[in-house]
């Protein structure tokens, strides 16, 4: 051995003491903003879109531009890290989102808000990726699977802790605040992190970039973005903006399939989709994801509009679900290598089934107690979710190919839940119409039952015009009631037809499954 040369840098020695616990607290912190805020402004919609003027489902772009920006970014990291160093990159990461954040509180419209997100979500790419890496290089590999563990609660108590916030500081404070907060926190983060991680930065390499496909990712991934979100404002292919977005769209992802393919160092490794296991186990991944994150958009807009909850209860009606998630996911994480993960996933998605059909229940008057209950059954199927899948995904893939899969397969996820947002809040919208249209025909053609229901609202002291108003408004909360548990019910069927893409990926050998779970967090 003694003749080959010494390689050109030594992976630094596990942090001890109070730097390991500093450290770890930098990084679960820098963690925490970054899920924190894909959740937060869930419940905040209602306050944000009254504010700046606009209907609440313009009022989701705040969340959807965040997602597409933020997927754009994830796949970039790998080359990031190697041309800035990991913890120069997660530093400045880090500062660039707390000034994006700062920007974000100060939006004076709704243009400035979803520009401001689009930064954001920029910027917050690299931050996830580069925290696994950073904790698993702070602790002895011996005890990978606690850093793991440490770096995983942050990211199920995130969950419960956004709405909760998001709620409390839209109902006392108002909306800015939800993204001023993240300042004193990524300050702090920064600093920590600078001062324990500066001397252990990674080296640097000048490596060529694809610029062609970067752009052609922006483009595509862009337009279609912009044509789901601005679809139904604009009549969809009635408006020729909406004509011109879906060309745009199509032609660039034609162009950037051909490109990435062949070209020699592509943004996006698309021939990982070659892979049985990576190709199934990432569009079952996206696709649940696509459709649990618009299901928890639409039930606290739902809450807010047309059941008279505030910001802060309907945050209550949300939080939970992180509860059996905190409590089984260390369960899952330890029996992974065990079980078989695809057994796992497919109780997750039976969980998520079950949970959307008893939501496809719901009425006017479903208390808060039944609303409540879904919630907290959901932490359950969340818990059997993200690592059984992960698991398959980069089951059998090369060390070497893991961090491209990894990226890859966020860069799905993420974008999957943005689209999905824009899909289902659509779909909400034009079922309501629909149902409002059928309760309201009865009236119409039975003008004795509307001319009674007027006078007993005039009786009781209403103006013709504020009678009509109350009709209406009773009608709409029935409607956009109904066409929510129309989105729940198909959801919930969407998810026991993916349990078959789960079953089409082969079963990981037993005990590598937890390595290859582990090793995607690199």
């Amino acid at each position: 051995m003694s003749g080959i040369a010494a390689p050109a840098y030594a992976e630094p020695p596990p942090l001890q003491g109070m730097e390991l616990v500093l450290g770890t607290l930098a990084l679960s912190l820098a963690t925490f903003m970054n899920v924190l805020d894909s959740s937060i402004a869930n419940v905040s919609i209602p306050s944000i879109a009254g504010d700046l003027g606009v209907s609440p489902g313009q009022g989701t772009w705040v969340i959807t531009s965040f997602g597409v920006s933020n997927a754009i970014s994830v796949p970039l990291t790998g080359w990031l890290t190697q041309r800035f160093g990991a913890v120069r990159l997660f530093t400045m990461s880090i500062l660039l989102f707390v000034l994006a954040s700062w920007l974000c509180g100060f939006a004076p419209s709704l243009e400035i808000l979803v520009v401001c997100r689009v930064f954001q979500g920029l910027v917050a790419g690299p931050m996830i990726p580069l925290s696994q890496t950073l904790l698993l290089a702070s602790y002895p590999r011996a005890k990978a699977g606690t850093a793991l563990a440490l770096w995983g609660m942050t990211t199920l108590v995130a969950p419960v802790v956004g709405p909760l916030a998001g709620g409390w500081i839209t109902d006392n404070l108002s909306w800015p605040w939800i993204f001023y907060i993240n300042v004193p926190v990524g300050l702090l983060a920064a600093a920590l992190t600078w001062a324990i991680y500066s001397k252990r930065d990674t080296p640097i390499r000048k490596l060529p970039i694809d610029t062609v496909g970067l752009t052609l990712l922006v483009l595509w991934v862009g337009s279609l973005q912009l044509m789901l979100d601005k679809g139904k404002e604009l009549d969809w292919f009635a408006s020729n903006q909406i004509i011109a977005l879906a060309i745009v769209a199509v032609v660039a992802f034609v162009v950037f399939l051909v490109w990435e393919l062949t070209d020699q160092h592509p943004v996006v490794e698309l021939r990982l989709f070659a892979g049985r296991n990576f190709g199934f186990g990432s569009l079952a991944m996206a696709m649940a994801y696509g459709l649990f994150f618009a299901n928890i958009v639409i039930l606290p807009l739902w809450l807010q509009q047309w059941m008279g909850y505030t910001a802060t209860a309907a945050g209550f009606a949300l939080a939970p679900v992180g509860l059996l998630a905190i409590l089984l996911t260390p369960l899952v994480g330890k029996k992974i290598a065990v079980w078989d993960p695809r057994v796992m996933a497919s109780c997750a998605f039976v969980g998520f089934a079950l949970v959307l059909w008893m939501r496809s229940q719901f009425t006017t008057e479903t208390d808060f107690m039944h609303i409540l209950i879904p919630t907290i059954m959901q932490g359950a199927a969340v818990s059997f979710f993200f690592i059984p899948l992960t698991t398959l995904t980069l089951a059998g893939l090369s060390q070497d190919r893991i961090p491209a899969a990894a990226g890859l397969s966020n860069f799905t996820r993420i974008t999957a839940g943005a689209m999905g947002t824009s899909i289902a809040t659509t779909m909400w919208e034009n079922r309501a119409v629909m149902h409002h249209a059928h309760l309201a025909e009865p009236l119409v053609q039975g003008q004795g039952a509307f001319a009674v229901a007027l006078d007993g609202l005039r009786a009781a002291g209403l103006s013709a015009e504020q009678a009509l108003g109350q009709i209406t408004r009773m009608i709409d909360q029935q409607a956009y009631t109904r066409a929510a548990d129309d989105i729940f019910l198909v959801s919930a069927f969407l998810f026991i037809l993916l349990i078959g893409a789960v079953w089409l990926t082969k079963r990981p050998p037993k005990m590598a499954a937890g390595a290859a779970a582990a090793s995607g967090a690199h």
